[in-house]
């Protein structure tokens, strides 16, 4: 069975100030995450679905059209506020987004085989799609996930800080924990983050987690019990998040499942901020001149 490719499209893009997700930066105005969907067909994914909000389905269905919908199967799942989950008759008023594991949870309908989970807007490179096709179609099991870990300062935007699932990995290549670091930055004296008003240093070949899981679809039901209890905990903090991160340390801890981080030396391309824009639309103009993509990825 082909795995399936879950795209999280339905942030808000604050800090970009725009929908970044339909952004164009290939130079034939190709957003990213086309080129995500196009490694993930070379790779041997047979079906994406993109995780987004109603609101930008039109600008969605107009960038995307019919483009590669003859090549891999496409369908799409709507994340809101309100968006009904098994167990909770109703959901607290809030403005703001659950999260990426409610974001991945609202897709349970769609999906029944192994299955990775990328953001819309990052660039993982080819060899981050191929191990983890490999992994999804030989090794994946209820208690046996994944992750492609990227080195730290290939993460970094040179726009601003940004926050990483900072990884912790045994001697047999499991992850032990993800401990969430917020305002990294780059500084003459190396790479820092920011805590409690203080900087604290961190090595630059840290593995971090750029949220690219492989996981079998028992992970539903996981997810499912863990956001009922997240809600009656949260049910008064409206700014609290439901991250795949935390489902995942919490399935580690309780024993339920191992999780193999599958490390990867590949530059991390993003647009956290609109300053990044140019620097990665440079970034696909090379990887296009070094023959790793075609001019035209849908001729």
């Amino acid at each position: 069975m082909q795995p399936t490719l879950l795209i999280l499209a339905a942030g808000m893009g604050s800090r970009y100030g725009g929908l970044k997700q339909v952004d164009g930066v290939g130079p034939n105005g190709e957003p990213i995450i086309e080129y995500s969907i196009y490694d993930a067909i070379r790779a041997g994914f047979g079906k994406v679905v993109f995780v987004i909000r109603e609101d930008i389905e039109p600008a969605f269905r107009e960038t995307f059209g019919d483009k590669f919908q003859d090549k891999i199967k496409v369908e799409y799942a709507f994340q809101a506020l309100n968006t009904p989950i098994e167990g909770i008759s109703q959901l607290p008023e809030r403005e703001k987004p659950w999260g990426t594991a409610h974001a991945v949870l609202v897709a349970r309908h769609l999906i029944e085989e192994p299955f990775a989970v990328i953001n819309a807007d990052d660039y993982y490179g080819i060899s981050g799609f191929e191990e983890m096709a490999r992994f999804l179609k030989k090794d994946c099991a209820p208690d046996h996930y994944a992750m492609v870990g990227y080195q730290l300062d290939k993460t970094l935007s040179e726009a601003g800080h940004v926050n990483r699932g900072i990884c912790e990995v045994d001697e047999n290549g499991l992850l032990t924990d993800v401990v969430e670091r917020h305002r990294i930055h780059r500084m003459k004296e190396g790479i820092f983050y920011e805590e409690d008003g203080r900087k604290h240093p961190l090595s630059g070949k840290a593995q971090v987690s750029m949220n690219f899981w492989g996981f079998h679809p028992g992970i539903f039901q996981e997810i499912n019990r863990k956001f009922i209890d997240f809600v009656k905990k949260n049910r008064d903090n409206p700014k609290a998040e439901f991250y795949i991160p935390t489902v995942v340390n919490q399935l580690i801890k309780e024993g339920k499942i191992r999780l193999s981080v599958l490390p990867n030396k590949e530059q991390w391309y993003g647009v956290t901020y609109r300053e990044d824009r140019e620097m990665v639309e440079k970034a696909f103009e090379e990887l296009v001149e070094e023959g790793r993509y075609p001019m035209e990825l849908w001729p």
